[in-house]
């Protein structure tokens, strides 16, 4: 092999040829586009491009989407690609996809949006004309952090060929809806419209491009050699062109795996290290990828996709009788939800079979059917049925080292013969399940007489497990009630599963494969429902230059839809650049006896190692009085801290380098992962916090009842889909360093890495052009990263680059605080809440971060809307040896309000009082003050909680669901609704400033900067609008190129929603210097135009540049006296939010959501409208916990739980401090199907606030905290199946409220076998 000359690897980039010499079997597609060609590069779902292929046997070509993270560029010989630049840009002709998107405000981090667009651009080219579904189908693939979702939905809905239908519109004629819909007054819905669809250009199929006709003269002809063969650097490939060929090879190198989809050995080989030195691809041999009809069923090559077997299915069903078909349908219901389109597209079903996951979605299904596999090798054909004895343990089969599968038989059934497959997973779509099951049963013609049964389950052992006792009970035995709860008992102790099983969740697994009756798990509903955006039109006097109030879309969006927006890592390298890996601890605390760089230092293309001796200025960075390492010295404090650096030519290199760096620790004694242990410990970071206000202790003496509960709220994920990156590069004979950054916070960079350097901060620049995503995230752990960089461009004096991979930034990064609270409230009969004492612990890590503000905006946020008398609030950082925690949007509010929220809920239940009458009696009212004694005015509070009853038709909707609830056993409906009170601005008043600087050019452009940061929150779109109407002209003379150090120094981090308030007004104090200085011109030359003016006034000798600041509020908290004034105002909003349960699965679907929010004035009601949804479904994520694992068949035992939020990713930690769960194959951030079918956002009109710009509010972190509406609607639901098992009062349902815990506390029969 090795003397073998490799063959050059030909496939077609947008229309464009590409011939590569030296294609290596481990370079993907992505980075290949990045590294060689100089395209777009993004992960998570927005590397999805559109993979074309000529098929000489129909003369076809097909169409599919593909993740380009996981696609090899050796399998794409023969292939055309096309990437988001190739369908359009902003500099020749935009495409209907990205046009649709953009106007629709449907980006605006913009990091996905590439990636968007491709999955509907593919979906449009196979089918011009798409159902709802079938958008809702492409896009279940793509995450997104900023939009929710909703406005992509709408932005794509106009090409559907369903647009005209009511459903998309209004009420739909078809679905009997006894509540009507949003309407605005009068019963009009209410104008105006965020974008006008009647803008739109036509998609013309015609003008698409072409796939190339020297491929088509490829294939037809097959010109190249029978066997293709890539060489790289540790691994070589072999695409075989014959069975014959594959077969031989196969003989020749047993050990050798088959690479179809890469969909299974991909993560192996980038995330477990496992290195093949020769893999066969099949992907030439057309026998994998023949489809055979016969009389008793089809064979179906195993080197299909999962996508055409799908397809292939569908069609055998609609050319059948049902009664043949069961199968066939079963099958297809699990290929729906098995992974995305884009990994559908790409995994073979032989593949997914010789994976043997043990949670398999189909291999249950295909044992119950009585399918069988055929087998092939060079002496001989055989077919073995997969049954029991063919998984023969965990990832191994009956299949021989020397054997291929060739295809899969899949039977028809006859009549009589049921089949049914069942699921369950963390999320609907795209997540791993947790238990399947395939079940096939034979009556007795005309009689429910069970004459043949096969049962297999995934997910309760090492491999596919058959229940051969449960069937045998059921044999000849009557399909009822009776005979199917003897069953379930034989069934659970069949199927044994210990405290201690792989994989956790024993009691709700236990619970859930004792419940699998398919006519009780009916589906849920999916249908995509019409939704309004209702805000205040602008004065018809306003001028038309006047940008200010209207719905403009972000200034980026069209060049983040065609992928020409530049973020961090698409900055071009320069000459001699070098990559920087990390070398964290695999040790929770521990001494460091040795660090061996030796190994690292021989591997190619390594250059240096970094560690702590290199730095040259400060080693620590000091918060609060503690000390944090840059890189760890002597010590570690938990897993994951980073220890040294690796710096090589590449990016490969550096990581190999880095795992060849050996650590010899000294494990110390007894570590602290949980908040229970901390407590025991008295483990805190000084000073712990407390506010009273009234005597808590002696109102408890006169109250009615008293109640005590808590509740446990799990961390979260910030899952930027940028995520962690910096650029670091030398300039200049004094040492001076440009920094290149993805941060919130540039001058606390510049800051950083000036002290790690011990060079002045005037030697520093730092510039960000744009975040792909922040959340609070990238601040505190970016300073440390790019001081790393810092020291290795310092030592190499070379440019130094770092780009987080997702498992490295999830496993370093931290992110928002597990809580646990607890609470003892005093309350009368009717509800009034006398008084009530708070405790929240928060689980801050081994380092102090920003742990201590957090507590403290706990704190002053406990009272929400809330008025009552006596109220008593204490907060504690606890100290751990898990990854630091630090700020997260909402820094602190949403655990305490949620906290707050979940005490009013327990009020309401204990009383048996509806929730609502709760709150509205507690509510403040009239001019009041805090209980940290802060004077507002809850009037808009009032006025937001009246318009969103009335806009979701709080009682009727109460009615309807109570009805619903006695119609059905199974599936229960919940409502909810939540006010909020969210203080805007920095607490520490220093932050609250600001300053700009504005250029007016003579050809009458200008050019704006300030100190804001473009996130995806629009502040350079609205600082685009202050301009425009201040300087009385049209936004598009107006730009803003960056954020940067050079140009607006001591900036202040872009958080706490104030960057709008404060930037705002410094850009507003600029550009009015400057109106002022030309005033006089214009005077003189009334009839003149902007552009002689700024002419005149340049050869007047008037200055053109002016610098604004704006000084900001002095707030302050004094912790002694408890008593202050934290923030600038306050901004108010309710929420209201219906949801249907499946209490068997624990499963549900938002239904509608309603949201009032005053925001005062909205400058611009796209942006301002989009941050409510992001923020509402941001909340969402916490759906899935910061929890324990126990990983799969390995042994593991579980030590810390926590728990998201609402309703959605999971953050595992194992018995050591590991962290389990690092990428979005295991952390679950909401996708298209956890978006409420219904969304509906209304901005309070005609309110004012005098403090900031135009009378507008700060609206990027007060709504988050409103997802949490949907915990309590899931909660109502979960209260309503308990009354039917004769179970009333409070109970506990910690956050999140996962499938398994909601199935749980559902308290169901079954469940509780």
């Amino acid at each position: 092999m090795s003397a073998t000359k490799p063959d050059t690897l030909l496939f077609f980039v947008n229309g464009k040829k590409v011939e590569e010499e030296n294609a290596d079997p481990e370079t993907m597609l992505l980075s290949y586009l990045r590294d060689k060609l100089r395209l777009w590069r993004r992960g998570c779902g927005a590397c999805t491009v559109m993979v074309s292929r000529y098929q000489p046997s129909t003369k076809t070509i097909l169409h599919f989407s593909a993740t380009a993270c996981l696609l090899p560029i050796c399998l794409l010989h023969g292939a055309a690609v096309t990437t988001v630049e190739g369908i359009g840009s902003t500099k020749t002709r935009l495409h209907p996809v990205q046009e649709r998107i953009a106007k629709a405000n449907g980006s605006q981090c913009g990091f996905c949006t590439p990636g968007m667009v491709m999955s509907m651009y593919t979906l449009l080219r196979n089918q011009p004309q798409p159902s709802m579904e079938d958008i809702r189908e492409a896009l279940a693939g793509n995450l997104c952090r900023c939009t929710g979702y909703r406005p992509i939905i709408d932005g794509y809905k106009t090409f559907c060929e369903e647009a005209n239908c009511c459903q998309l519109n209004g009420n739909c004629c078809k679905n009997g809806e006894t509540v009507t819909d949003a309407v605005g007054l009068n019963g009009v819905q209410d104008k105006p419209q965020l974008f006008d669809k009647g803008e739109f250009q036509p998609l013309d199929p015609t003008q698409e491009l072409i796939f190339p006709p020297e491929l088509i003269l490829m294939a037809e002809r097959r010109t190249c050699p029978e066997t293709l063969s890539f060489c790289g650097e540790r691994m070589n490939l072999l695409c075989p062109g014959s069975l014959e060929e594959l077969l031989e090879l196969k003989t020749k190198h047993p050990e050798a795996p088959l690479l179809m989809g890469n969909t299974h050995l991909g993560p192996n080989i980038k995330f477990k290290g496992v290195v093949h030195s020769l893999l066969i691809s099949p992907v030439r041999v057309q026998e994998m990828f023949e489809i055979t009809h016969t009389p008793k069923g089809v064979w179906v090559g195993a080197g299909c996709s999962l996508s055409e077997l799908m397809t292939s299915l569908q069609k055998l069903i609609s050319e059948n009788p049902p009664e043949h078909s069961e199968l066939f349908r079963a099958l297809v219901k699990q290929l729906k939800n098995l992974g995305s389109q884009q990994i559908r597209n790409l995994a073979s079903l032989g593949g997914h079979i010789m994976s043997v996951y043990p949670n398999s979605d189909l291999n249950p299904v295909l044992s119950a059917g009585n399918c069988k596999v055929s087998l092939a090798s060079s002496s001989e054909r055989r077919e073995l049925p997969l049954n029991q004895e063919f998984f023969v343990s965990f990832g191994k089969t009956l299949v021989r080292p020397e054997e291929i599968v060739l295809s899969v038989f899949i039977p028809f059934t006859s009549k009589g013969e049921l089949v049914c497959a069942l699921r369950h997973a963390p999320r609907k779509e795209s997540a791993f399940s947790t238990v399947t099951c395939g079940m096939q049963v034979l009556f007795c013609e005309g009689f429910p007489v069970v004459r043949d049964i096969s049962l297999f389950y995934g997910g309760v052992g090492a491999t596919t497990v058959k229940a051969a006792k449960t069937c045998q009970a059921l044999i000849n035995k009557e399909w009822s009630e009776p005979v199917l709860s003897q069953a379930y008992d034989v069934l659970l102790e069949e199927l044994v599963l210990p405290p201690s099983a792989p994989g956790g969740k024993v009691q709700f697994r236990r619970g859930w494969i004792s419940c699998e009756v398919p006519e009780k798990l009916l589906p849920l509903p999916s249908d995509i429902q019409p939704s309004v955006q209702v805000f205040q039109s602008v004065s018809n006097a306003q001028s038309s230059h006047d940008a200010v109030g209207r719905p403009i879309m972000h200034k980026a969006a069209l060049s983040q839809a065609t992928g020409e927006a530049v973020y961090c890592d698409d900055l071009p390298p320069t000459q001699g650049e070098l990559y920087l890996a990390l070398v964290t601890s695999s040790r929770a605390y521990a001494n460091i006896k040795q660090l061996d760089v030796s190994a690292a230092l021989q591997m190619p293309g390594v250059v240096d190692v970094i560690t702590s001796k290199d730095i040259p200025g400060k080693k620590v960075r000091t918060e609060f009085g503690y000390d944090e390492d840059i890189l760890a010295q002597t010590q570690v404090l938990c897993v994951g801290q980073m220890v040294c650096a690796v710096v090589a030519d590449t990016k490969a290199h550096a990581k190999r380098g880095a795992a060849a760096v050996r650590i010899q620790y000294e494990d110390l004694p007894d570590p602290i992962f949980t908040i229970e242990e901390a407590i025991e410990k008295s483990s805190y970071y000084e000073p712990r916090r407390k506010l009273e206000r009234g005597n808590v202790t002696e109102a408890f003496k006169s109250v009615d009842h008293i109640y005590e509960g808590g509740i446990r709220l799990g961390g979260q994920e910030h899952f930027y889909m940028e995520t962690q990156s910096t650029l670091v590069v030398p300039v200049g004979e004094e040492r001076e360093f440009h920094l290149y950054v993805s941060t919130q916070a540039p001058t606390f960079i510049q800051e950083t890495v000036a002290e790690t350097l011990s060079i002045p901060s005037n030697k520093v620049v730092c510039r960000v052009k744009r975040l792909g995503g922040g959340f609070g995230g990238k601040t505190t752990k970016t300073a440390l990263l790019t001081s790393i960089a810092a020291v290795a461009a310092w030592k190499t004096n070379r440019a130094v680059r770092c780009v987080l991979e997702r498992g490295e930034d999830m496993l370093i990064t931290g992110g928002r605080h597990p809580v646990l609270a607890k609470y003892k409230v005093g309350f009368m009969n009717n509800g009034k809440i006398v008084a009530a004492d708070l405790q929240y612990y928060a689980n801050a890590g081994f380092a102090v971060d920003e742990s201590l503000v957090i507590v403290e905006k706990i704190l002053v946020q406990v009272d929400n809307a809330y008025n009552i008398p006596h109220l008593r609030g204490f907060g504690a950082a606890c100290r751990t040896n898990l990854p630091a925690n630090t700020a997260f949007r909402g820094f602190g509010v949403p655990q305490s309000l949620l906290v707050v929220e979940n005490m009013i809920t327990d009020v309401a239940m204990a009383l048996r009082m509806p929730v609502d009458k709760v709150q509205e009696l507690n509510m403040y009212r009239g001019p009041s003050l805090s209980y940290h004694k802060m004077e507002f005015n809850p009037e808009n509070l009032h006025l937001c909680w009246d318009e969103c009853k009335r806009r979701c038709q709080y009682d009727a909707r109460r009615r309807a669901v109570e009805q619903f609830n006695k119609q059905n056993q199974w599936k229960k409906r919940g409502m909810a609704i939540v006010p909020m009170r969210y203080g805007i601005g920095f607490c520490e008043g220093v932050l609250n400033q600001a300053a700009a600087l504005v250029h007016i050019y003579k050809d009458g452009s200008v050019l704006v900067a300030h100190a804001g940061v473009e996130m995806g929150q629009g502040v350079h779109t609205k600082m685009q609008q202050v301009a425009s109407r201040e300087l009385h002209i049209p936004i598009s003379k107006i730009y803003i190129s960056e954020t940067s150090t050079g140009t607006v120094p001591n900036t202040c981090p872009s958080a706490a929603s104030f960057g709008t308030d404060a930037n705002g007004m410094a850009v507003k104090e600029a550009c009015q210097i400057l109106f002022q200085r030309l005033k006089p011109v214009m005077e003189k030359d009334p009839k003149g135009s902007w552009e002689s003016w700024v002419n005149t006034a340049f050869f007047d000798k008037i200055s053109l540049s002016a610098t604004g600041y704006y000084r900001g509020p002095d707030t302050y908290m004094n912790w002694e006296q408890m008593e202050g004034r934290p923030y600038s105002y306050f901004t108010y909003g309710v929420a209201f939010s219906e949801v249907e349960l499946d209490c068997l699965t624990g499963d549900y679907r938002t239904l509608r959501t309603d949201i009032v929010m005053d925001i005062g004035r909205s400058i611009n009601p796209s942006v301002d409208i989009g941050q409510v949804r992001l923020t509402f479904s941001l909340l969402l994520q916490s759906r899935y916990n910061k929890t324990c694992l126990m990983t799969p068949f390995a042994g593991r035992g579980c030590v810390y739980a926590g728990g998201g939020l609402v309703h959605s990713g999971r953050a595992e930690f194992g018995p050591s401090g590991v962290l389990y769960t690092r990428g979005p194959s295991q952390y679950k951030i909401p996708a298209v199907c956890d978006m409420p079918l219904s969304f509906n956002v209304y901005l309070l009109p005609d309110t004012e606030n005098p403090l900031v710009i135009y009378s507008s509010k700060g609206i990027g972190e007060p709504c988050l905290f409103l997802g949490s509406v949907v915990f309590f609607a899931i909660k109502d639901a979960v209260s309503a199946a308990r009354s039917d098992s004769g179970l009333s009062g409070p109970f506990s349902l910690d956050s999140p409220a996962t499938t398994e815990r909601a199935c749980l506390a559902a308290a169901s029969d079954l469940l509780r076998k």
